[in-house]
């Protein structure tokens, strides 16, 4: 409840300790949302005070691993603590690994299936099967411009993502007859810790000037979920435009553009 004693729709949203999850979490508190923001590390505490200064809404923190079943499972019980209703959940979470495929090792490449694919796929289980029966709901899903063009040297993220845009698109119409809303947003190379973490510090990608602004890459994505779009390209016309050419380009070329831009030390 706020002051005025109204109930705010409430909302999850995970991978909001910094970058495009802590902006689309800001996007939600300034959209009336009362949110659970959830990730792994520890700074996750410090978002509902982050929040507290630009919103009114309340926001509770929520530190747990979703590569793992268990984690995916706590985060639920910690949304619906009390009878509590999900009104939206926005799955976020993801990491990526960058790099030649034959060294790349497979226990990051496991563990970035877990939390790209099967905690989406288990989470989404959770809060689809509860929006279904309440007749009434809304999933936002971050996909990646990576789910429409091969990924070379981020072959196992691309199809992560492949995989996370094929869901929401299928659940959108499945979800549509039980009044339950599915979005996905598909944003390009954005200037958060993603690169860092995928160890894709050496990569043009990682070091083009272009990168966008996680603000307007959630801004957007809020929007479109707002208005029950089915997907959108999110940020600059740059990457807009790159979403339309992947619609028309043979994968031959987009891979060897995309490989020049991801390969090892081809920010030298």
């Amino acid at each position: 409840m706020d002051d005025a004693g109204t109930t705010r729709p409430f909302a999850v949203i995970t991978g909001a300790s910094t970058g495009i999850g802590l902006e689309l979490a800001r996007q939600f508190a300034d959209g009336g949302y009362d949110v659970l923001v959830a990730a792994e590390d520890d700074r996750i505490h410090d978002v509902p005070a982050q929040l507290a200064q630009t919103t009114d809404a309340h926001a509770e923190a929520c530190q747990v691993d979703l590569a793992t079943a268990d984690g995916v499972e706590e985060l639920w019980a910690a949304a619906t603590a009390d009878g509590r209703v999900v009104d939206a959940v926005a799955l976020h979470a993801g990491v990526g690994v960058g790099g030649e495929f034959v060294q790349t090792p497979l226990a990051d490449e496991q563990r970035m299936i877990a939390l790209n694919v099967q905690s989406v796929v288990h989470l989404a289980k959770l809060a689809a099967a509860d929006m279904a029966g309440r007749g009434q709901g809304r999933l936002l899903f971050t996909s990646s411009l990576a789910a429409r063009v091969p990924a070379p040297y981020q072959a196992v993220y691309g199809a992560t993502k492949a995989f996370v845009q094929s869901l929401a698109q299928s659940l959108r119409q499945e979800l549509d007859q039980h009044g339950v809303v599915v979005t996905a947003f598909l944003p390009g190379p954005t200037d958060t810790e993603f690169f860092e973490r995928a160890g894709m510090q050496d990569t043009a990608m990682a070091n083009t000037s272009a990168k966008d602004d996680p603000a307007t890459v959630a801004e957007q994505a809020f929007a479109a979920f707002r208005k029950g779009r089915d997907h959108v390209v999110t940020g600059s016309l740059g990457t807009k435009v790159q979403g339309a050419v992947a619609n028309v380009l043979p994968n031959a070329p987009l891979a060897k553009g995309q490989g020049k831009l991801a390969e090892p030390g081809s920010a030298d």
